[in-house]
């Protein structure tokens, strides 16, 4: 992440944002509603090791030293303050489309309904929160979540420390 030195209306933006989500839990707690995500690359490495039988007199064979490149694969996990909800591995290589996040969003939201079938007697929407990324605010997802009947907090730019 790179600090963006932030244009007078983005820290308005920022500023406005927070004192909503502030008012708004004056008024009646909402945490309990917010079903947050985000991707990470995790990095890792699968030496292949094989175990041999050398005499005292003898030195073992060197070992290689591991790549410095290690191999990465995309974690994209959903949760609540309860618990993780939905957590799911991309093949090797894969990032995120627009398509890709709005299947995943499907994905979620039966997840939602197994593990939390109190939400769906309640009858408060889920509030959604999810930064600006570009496969995030395509097209089909934002179709998606306007139908899905979740509410979405709005993300102001440049503001990775109100992600989640």
């Amino acid at each position: 992440w790179v600090p963006h030195e932030l244009k007078p209306r983005d820290v308005e933006r920022r500023l406005c944002m927070s004192e909503m989500l502030l008012q708004r839990y004056k008024k009646k707690s909402f945490l309990h509603r917010i079903v947050t995500g985000d991707e990470k690359w995790i990095h890792y490495d699968n030496p292949k090791r094989k175990k041999s039988y050398v005499k005292r007199v003898k030195r073992a064979k060197p070992t290689a030293k591991r790549d410095i490149h290690c191999a990465k694969i995309m974690l994209c996990i959903w949760w609540d303050q309860k618990d993780v909800l939905y957590c799911e591995l991309l093949e090797p290589g894969r990032t995120i489309t627009g398509d890709l996040y709005r299947t995943q969003l499907i994905r979620l939201k039966r997840a939602i309904a197994e593990k939390r079938p109190d939400y769906a007697k309640r009858h408060e929407a889920i509030i959604f929160q999810h930064d600006n990324d570009r496969p995030h605010v395509a097209l089909p997802v934002k179709n998606y979540l306007e139908n899905s009947g979740w509410e979405v907090l709005p993300h102001p730019p440049y503001s990775p420390d109100l992600a989640p």
